[in-house]
């Protein structure tokens, strides 16, 4: 099991008031003292948190891989093709949205090449690739026939039920997760996780790799992301043990 730290928000307190501080990069460094496994960075159309610089700075520094969330949007594309990030994974994108809401779109042909189009342009400049998708069948074999080496399950609607509702989304994971492994894709998870809600998903065994940031970052303000890094990936071994 790995753990990536997603330093969005380090950004977006950064960017409330337009300083230069507190630096994402620097947390990232942090974070890896910590026991992060790498470091998930959202560059956005709109650059409302992550910056250029930061991930230019990051691809220069992080001791780590570093996975860069993006939208199959041409500019974007070009600048992961010159960075060349060990991982990209392909993540839907709203404006107005506050965070991503859900996954990539695969429901229509047109949707399905332009995803498989920007996946093919980020696999040759030797750039591993993910999808964002929600935790559905269809996803994960449309995933696979799209060339994409790996898959992420969005997990927002199991962080945000409870009770029977919650446990029926965790086994809806799961079954994603055993698919995703039976037809050959690494199995990624991420959105909305909690050091409260986190365990159960930890300890499904076809799934590698959480990225998790939000959570983390808030319990930062209280501890620092270091000792907040640690505590996390501790959860995750915990759960594996």
């Amino acid at each position: 099991m790995r753990l990536y730290v997603n330093i969005d928000h380090v950004a977006t307190v950064r960017q409330a008031r337009g300083t230069d501080e507190p630096d994402p990069v620097r947390a990232a460094v942090l974070c890896e003292l910590g026991g992060a496994d790498g470091i998930t960075v959202h560059l956005r159309e709109d650059r409302r948190h992550i910056q250029d610089r930061d991930v230019e700075l990051l691809m220069r520094t992080a001791r780590t891989p570093v996975n860069l969330e993006l939208a199959a949007a041409s500019d974007v594309l070009a600048l992961a093709e010159r960075w060349k990030p060990y991982q990209a994974t392909l993540v839907p994108e709203r404006r107005e949205e506050v965070t991503t809401e859900g996954g990539v779109a695969l429901e229509s042909e047109a949707a399905r090449r332009w995803l498989g189009d920007a996946t093919k342009r980020l696999k040759d400049a030797g750039i591993r690739t993910s999808l964002f998708i929600d935790p559905d069948p269809d996803a994960v074999r449309v995933s696979r026939e799209l060339g994409a080496d790996a898959i992420e399950l969005h997990t927002g609607e199991y962080a945000n039920t409870r009770g029977p509702e919650r446990q029926a989304q965790l086994a809806r994971i799961r079954r994603a997760a055993a698919l995703g492994r039976s037809v050959g894709l690494a199995v990624h998870a991420g959105h909305g996780l909690t050091y409260e809600n986190v365990a159960p998903l930890a300890a499904i065994e076809e799934i590698e790799e959480l990225n998790i940031g939000h959570s983390i970052v808030s319990r930062a303000v209280f501890t620092g992301i270091e000792r907040a890094t640690r505590e996390m990936a501790e959860l995750l071994r915990r759960a594996r043990a």
